[in-house]
């Protein structure tokens, strides 16, 4: 029998067949399905549910009140906000079923999701996106974008430290803690610098 290195709450309940790295806490009354992969040095809060096969990065931080439903992957460093949920049918009904319809949804490296917001399935979170909270997002979302409202508008660009960028008539700009700059070209960003 192998060592468990990962921490888990007494009412936390996680299913046999799931892989949790090493470092990761989870925390009371949360449920991991069966096939999850969790990376090392994730956080989940209390009451959140991850469903069978959805696959977590590293150092992944999950708030209270989350579901995670099975055709979702997060990269290392996303961040999911309190009660935000991902859906995985585009036209659920009760009397229907549509395990077999599930749509894929991908969140990049270093993406924030605020709380409350909706992240309709089929659509892919760039990296370092920043979600705002109570955001319906119904399309994809560019890396480094910041989206509002419902549905998700993109009102800007954020920095990998999440601060709102100011791009110059050069198309630069500066991230005010890190002081590194990004370049902005054919509506996409890139840092050009570390």
């Amino acid at each position: 029998m192998t060592e468990q290195t990962y921490k888990a709450h007494a009412s936390a309940v996680i299913d046999e067949g799931c892989e949790i790295g090493e470092g990761t806490r989870i925390w009371h009354f949360s449920h991991i399905m069966p096939g999850c992969k969790i990376g090392q040095n994730c956080n989940i809060g209390q009451n959140v549910v991850i469903s069978p096969e959805v696959v977590l990065g590293n150092n992944v931080k999950i708030q209270n009140n989350v579901s995670i439903y099975t055709g979702v992957t997060c990269d290392d460093d996303v961040f999911l906000g309190p009660s935000m949920v991902f859906t995985n049918v585009m036209n659920p009904r009760s009397a229907v079923n549509r395990r077999s319809e599930y749509l894929k949804t991908h969140v990049g490296k270093g993406a924030s999701i605020g709380a409350n917001a909706t992240i309709v399935c089929g659509h892919d979170i760039g990296a370092f996106a920043f979600i705002g909270a109570g955001a319906v997002v119904t399309k994809n979302v560019p890396a480094y974008a910041l989206v509002i409202g419902n549905p998700a508008r993109q009102t800007g660009w954020m920095s990998e430290y999440g601060h709102k960028l100011q791009f110059d008539a050069d198309g630069l700009a500066t991230c005010i803690e890190s002081k590194e700059q990004y370049k902005l070209e054919n509506h996409t960003v890139r840092k050009i610098s570390a």
